[in-house]
């Protein structure tokens, strides 16, 4: 802390010995600061605002169904194209500034220059300004009203330019696609008539697989058919050929069916006989493959007459088995023909018709199982020769649907580029209206001289005082009896400045004159900062 306040000193009795080298540095800045603010030319400012809107029906139709070209979107693009060079050129070409113009550099910098100092400013997002300054008021409101109306042609003739080069582009997209897509379509029919034996069908299998799943079923229906046979054969094995009639039994009276004849005991009539019933499906199957003269057609039809002329008393018995039919035809015959005679059995003649009609399935379905064998084989064959087959024919696919999922994309994408074309062009879907247009500005904006002025004031005295800091590190004298010191020396003491040495008229003329010239200076700051608030528009 001692030091800090050693050296304060030293620096404040330097600054002070120095003081008229600092008001006279002061001075001249502060002069030649305030000479420049003076003659910096006024900057006037044009603007206008413009307002943007979608119409309020039309857009919400055309969301998701044509191109989204909402106002976001075209404040966007129109911000990022109307200050490009042509626009630019155009611009200079409109207004005055083409007369500052005496070669190409000059052309160049305006350009530049012009596309910096033009301002589009978005307010909210339907409202925005455009503002341009320049020293000349009349300039600065033509470069404004000239850029609105580059604005609202850019609006329209962007639109149908970018319109016209999508549609264009997609034209020819749609074209280069179709073309791949028949070659894909053509590549993926050749393969499939190559590859038809191996190649999956619509319902996603191959024909190996599905000739495989053939032979499965054929096999199980096989095994069905060969378990009805054997059951059939050993029901064969214990019914007689051979039906004789049996000389002992009474007529009219069935030894194996007792409940067979006259009505019950109650006077009801029994119920139709289900023998009837089994012998008619008989003769209907034996009619869809024979005449009427065949023997067995003959032979069934005279069981039917034979078995309705029998009555059945109740209750109804249930199904009759083969043995029980078989017995009841041989008892029929014995009631109708001479005793001690034998004849065929119908129903044994009935079950070997069947047995030779399962007889042919299965030969049959062994036909087509080895049939379906080969098949097989054939194709594992060729199947074994093409391993890379399904993978060539995914990635042939894959191709093709990548192909057909863009190509109809382009097609989606063209129709609502025509829709909104359409809608762009047909009707007004973006309305712009300019809600404050530009004025010829009487009041400049810039510069801000008051700031300036003050800011001049204090680069001034900084500068005094930075130049009296930077004396102060070149000069080698001793101020205080510790700069002695520190040579190492002794010291014994110091000895002020005799009072009679400078008189006190002298100092006090001298401090006077200081605090005039500081005191000048504050006041030629106030008196231009007071003239500049009285006039209208230096401020």
């Amino acid at each position: 802390m001692d030091q800090l306040l050693i050296l304060l000193r030293r620096y404040g009795l330097g600054a002070w010995r120095k003081r008229w080298i600092a008001i006279a540095i002061s001075w001249v800045v502060c002069v030649a600061g305030w000479v420049y603010v003076s003659t910096i030319p006024n900057q006037y400012e044009a603007s206008a605002r413009l307002y943007v809107d979608s119409d309020a029906v039309l857009t919400p139709l055309l969301r998701g169904l044509a191109l989204d070209d909402t106002p976001v979107s075209q404040l966007d693009l129109l911000q990022r194209t109307l200050l490009s060079r042509p626009n630019m050129e155009k611009l200079i070409s409109k207004t005055d500034l083409e007369l500052g113009i005496t070669g190409p550099a000059d052309l160049e910098s305006m350009v530049a220059n012009l596309a910096g100092a033009v301002h589009i400013t978005p307010q909210t997002r339907n409202l925005f300004t455009i503002s341009y300054r320049n020293a000349t008021p009349k300039l600065a409101y033509d470069v404004v009203q000239n850029v609105l109306s580059i604005f609202m042609e850019s609006k329209v003739g962007s639109s149908r330019t970018d319109m016209e080069n999508a549609r264009v582009f997609l034209q020819q997209q749609i074209a280069l696609y179709e073309r791949q897509l028949r070659d894909a379509e053509m590549r993926r029919a050749e393969f499939r008539v190559k590859y038809a034996d191996l190649l999956p069908a619509d319902g996603g299998m191959t024909r190996l697989q599905g000739a495989r799943a053939q032979v499965k079923v054929l096999e199980g229906q096989l095994k069905d058919v060969l378990t009805k046979r054997d059951m059939m054969r050993r029901e064969m094995s214990t019914m007689p050929t051979v039906l004789t009639l049996d000389s002992d039994s009474a007529p009219g009276t069935l030894p194996n069916n007792p409940g067979a004849g006259n009505p019950g005991a109650d006077g009801n009539t029994a119920p139709a006989n289900p023998l009837v019933a089994q012998a008619e499906q008989r003769l209907f199957d034996l009619r869809q493959k024979f005449t009427e003269s065949h023997p067995d057609v003959k032979a069934t039809r005279q069981l039917i007459a034979d078995l309705k002329a029998l009555p059945v008393v109740a209750p109804r018995p249930p199904p009759p088995s083969p043995a029980q039919t078989q017995a009841a035809a041989q008892e029929l015959m014995a009631l109708n023909r001479p005793r001690g005679h034998s004849m065929p059995n119908p129903v044994y003649e009935q079950m070997r018709m069947q047995l030779f009609e399962q007889e042919t399935a299965i030969a049959s379905l062994q036909r087509q199982i080895d049939e379906g064998n080969k098949e097989c084989d054939r194709l594992d064959e060729i199947a074994r020769g093409a391993p890379g087959l399904q993978n060539e024919y995914l990635n042939l696919n894959r191709d093709y649907d990548v192909l057909h999922k863009n190509y109809m994309e382009l097609l989606s994408r063209r129709e609502s580029m025509r829709i909104a074309a359409a809608a762009d062009s047909d009707a007004e879907k973006i309305k712009m209206e300019i809600i404050d247009p530009p004025q010829v500005p009487q009041i400049p904006v810039a510069p801000n001289r008051a700031r300036l002025l003050t800011m001049v004031l204090l680069a001034g005295l900084a500068a005094g005082l930075g130049l009296v800091v930077l004396l102060l590190q070149f000069d080698r004298s001793f101020h205080t009896i510790e700069d002695l010191r520190e040579l190492g020396l002794p010291v014994v003491g110091g000895i002020s400045m005799i009072g009679a040495a400078v008189p006190m008229r002298l100092q006090m003329l001298s401090l006077a004159g200081f605090a005039m010239a500081v005191l000048l200076l504050c006041a030629v700051y106030s008196g231009l900062l007071y003239r500049l608030l009285q006039t209208p528009g230096m401020a």
